[in-house]
């Protein structure tokens, strides 16, 4: 068995580095950070490097279906920035590879070509004010006459809505008796009359503003249903397929970025500070700390990366994939804090270092995307675990 990346893995991540280094210094970082907005030319610099086509065909001047590039590349960009790393998922996962597995031939002609280019990005609609993780509870509807819809309702959570040009928007479109038979998804365009965006302050992950989205009459054709006439009404079998194996996939190779940068500032820190007359990366304490740290972002990897394979080949990955947003989250999470707390202790806490940042962004990863709690039921389940 080879656990070993791939040349073209490799090279990607040196590529982005290497980029990264250049165009997004830490003042530039810092300022997303406390602007919360990340301006539209850094997706169109990554659609420039050709990174924003990794699951998209290539006849559609994508680099066809890598979900492991597309996962190396989340979890490089959020080594500098969780926001930039958002953005571009907003990108190349929200919208490349929801329109390449259900999107309408029309609509693989009109939006791929832009999606690869960075040109496009998708806002989720999913989390309403009554529904969480029972998306089969929505209540935003879209009543039909013919070939014209019109959609009423409000989505929460709405990462980057204020930003982004389409809210790729879970809707019920049929009665609420059979609720996983009467769903749609539509493309509702944040320009569009009776579209209001109000965005909202969170502690961390800045840079892609959270967003309340009302719609009050907006009118749309069957035309900006997903997949067109026969999306009417088979929402769910969208939402349960790769696309949401990727949504799970999204957040962990966030975190992972996040922490990795998180221990390399700590791996660096202890090097350059001296206690008790010799330099704290002398200290058993914290070389177990950082060690530790180390043992467990390789194990997350591993799982992730396994994951993504089994996305990618087809496989089945449910179960995967779940526990890959779970362990990778909270390990994440744990490595984070342990590193800010027990090797940097108050400068950890302070501005000056990046730490705090890392600290407010990765606490986020286990509550979005599916939070801890729903992938250990959802591993449950889907183990077949009997519950009486």
């Amino acid at each position: 068995m080879d656990f070993s990346e791939s040349e073209e893995i490799t090279a990607l991540r040196e590529m982005l580095r290497r980029y990264l280094s250049k165009e997004c210094p830490v003042e530039k970082v810092e300022c997303w950070d406390r602007e919360d907005f990340i301006p539209r030319d850094e997706l169109k610099r990554l659609g420039d490097l050709g990174i924003c086509g990794w699951c998209i065909p290539e006849e559609y001047g994508g680099l066809g279906h890598n979900v492991l590039g597309m996962v190396a590349t989340i979890e490089e960009l959020a080594r500098c920035s969780s926001g930039l790393a958002s953005y571009y998922f907003m990108c190349a996962g929200y919208g490349g590879l929801n329109i390449s597995e259900s999107g309408s031939d029309a609509q693989k002609k009109r939006f791929l070509p832009e999606l690869a280019a960075g040109n496009v990005a998708f806002s989720y609609g999913l989390s309403e004010p009554n529904v969480g993780a029972d998306l089969g509870a929505v209540e935003t509807r879209a009543t039909r006459d013919g070939q014209q819809i019109v959609i009423n309702g409000a989505k929460r959570w709405t990462s980057a809505a204020s930003m982004n040009d389409y809210i790729y928007a879970l809707v019920r479109s049929g009665p609420v008796a059979d609720k996983r038979n009467n769903l749609s998804f539509v493309l509702i365009p944040t320009a569009a009359p009776g579209v209001s965006v109000t965005c909202l302050s969170a502690m961390g992950h800045n840079g892609v503003p959270l967003a309340d989205v009302v719609f009050q009459d907006v009118e749309l054709s069957i035309d900006d249903v997903v997949g067109g006439e026969s999306g009417w009404n088979n929402g769910w079998s969208a939402l349960a397929g790769p696309a949401l194996e990727v949504e799970k996939l999204g957040p962990a190779s966030i975190a992972l970025g996040i922490a990795e940068a998180a221990l390399d500032e700590a791996w660096q820190y202890s090097q350059e500070r001296s206690q008790g007359g010799k330099k704290i990366c002398g200290h058993q304490a914290v070389r177990h700390v950082l060690t530790e740290g180390r043992t467990q972002l390789q194990a997350a990897r591993l799982m992730l990366m396994h994951a993504a394979w089994l996305v990618q080949e087809g496989k089945p990955s449910a179960v995967a994939t779940s526990m890959s947003k779970l362990f990778v989250s909270e390990r994440a999470k744990d490595v984070t804090l342990a590193c800010q707390q027990q090797v940097m202790g108050a400068y950890g806490y302070a501005h000056g270092f990046q730490m705090q940042r890392y600290v407010r962004d990765v606490l986020a990863i286990p509550i979005y995307g599916g939070s801890s709690a729903i992938q250990r039921n959802n591993i449950a389940n889907l183990l077949r675990l009997p519950k009486a």
